[in-house]
């Protein structure tokens, strides 16, 4: 763990973060319950490293002046943690035309993939960097963003391959990782589940590192929309389909059956008929026509156990296909 730990560290330090700084971190601890929120307590404090930690559990509209007063109130220098989580709050906010009193320096994201409109609005509304960090429990770190804003596969970690279904290596394919940091388990080319496009060869970051470039992070290979007409459809395609449109906040898609989608949406007041055939256009020219699409309106989309949340939800078996 002190070898994983130290790659994340002398990346956040890259990036001018050092402990003892006010650190906000939204990840998958549950230390929160709904008497908690019911009395306007939204995070647990650690005293000793100024560390403030975050329920990821009770982000909504519903409490959203809660982390917004506790957000402003602390005045975190840095904030890591779950890219949707944070974009939530920062939506709704951007929705109200708030901005982060003081802004913060750097957004270190990790364990989702950190779409462009996540980007977007989270700098825009908490006025900071951002700095995506790619890590697998099993695996270690293996992808990092440089202070360039490029991403890195990061072969301190352990051997890193990008293969096809038959284990050949590809430009753009499933992430194999043998770990350096596992030693009571060794783990050999172990598939972590998730699909990356590298960068051409010839590409270089100014940066000045020689780590391969990373073009960009597809997500889990068991993450995709199956459509009639288009085939697989991976969640960075469908996470797309908001890009540009006003008023939601997050949706979730759902297919339980090849020829169908049940999708949910969270909104906010700027949402209209607009927003809505926006975002149909948008998702029907990634699933095509050949399959029905149903929307409703949800107040709030529950996060998975780990605290994260999944565009996408998949329950289709390989002969269903």
């Amino acid at each position: 763990m002190q070898e994983r730990w130290s790659i994340v560290d002398t990346h956040k330090e890259a990036h001018g973060f050092k402990f003892g700084k006010k650190t906000a971190w939204f990840s998958g601890k549950n230390l929160i319950t709904e008497q908690d929120i019911s009395k306007g307590i939204c995070s647990h404090y650690d005293f000793i490293n100024k560390i403030r930690y975050y329920s990821t559990f009770h982000i909504n509209n519903k409490n959203f002046d809660i982390y917004w007063e506790s957000l402003n109130a602390y005045q975190p220098e840095f904030i890591v943690g779950f890219p949707s989580s944070i974009f939530t709050i920062c939506e709704i906010a951007d929705s109200k035309g708030l901005r982060i009193k003081k802004p913060v320096n750097v957004f270190f994201s990790t364990s989702e993939n950190l779409t462009p409109k996540y980007r977007e609005v989270i700098s825009r509304v908490l006025g900071c960097k951002i700095a995506d960090h790619y890590s697998a429990s099993e695996g270690a770190p293996i992808i990092l963003e440089c202070t360039a804003s490029s991403l890195h596969l990061n072969p301190l970690s352990g051997i890193i391959e990008v293969l096809d279904e038959n284990l050949l290596p590809v430009r753009e394919g499933e992430l194999i990782v043998t770990s350096f940091t596992s030693h009571g388990t060794p783990l050999i080319r172990y598939r972590v589940g998730d699909i990356i496009k590298l960068a051409p060869e010839e590409k270089t970051c100014v940066c000045g590192s020689s780590f391969p470039l990373i073009e960009s992070i597809e997500g889990r290979s068991s993450d995709y929309i199956y459509s009639p007409e288009k085939g697989k459809v991976n969640q960075v395609n469908v996470g797309n389909s908001a890009k540009g449109v006003d008023g939601i906040i997050c949706f979730q898609v759902i297919q339980n059956h090849k020829d169908s989608l049940n999708v949910l949406i969270v909104r906010n007041d700027s949402f209209n008929s607009n927003s809505k055939n926006s975002f149909m256009l948008a998702l029907r020219q990634r699933v095509g026509n050949k399959i029905n699409i149903e929307i409703n309106y949800v107040d709030d989309i529950p996060r998975e156990e780990s605290g994260k949340f999944r565009i996408i939800k998949n329950s289709l078996k390989i002969d269903d296909i």
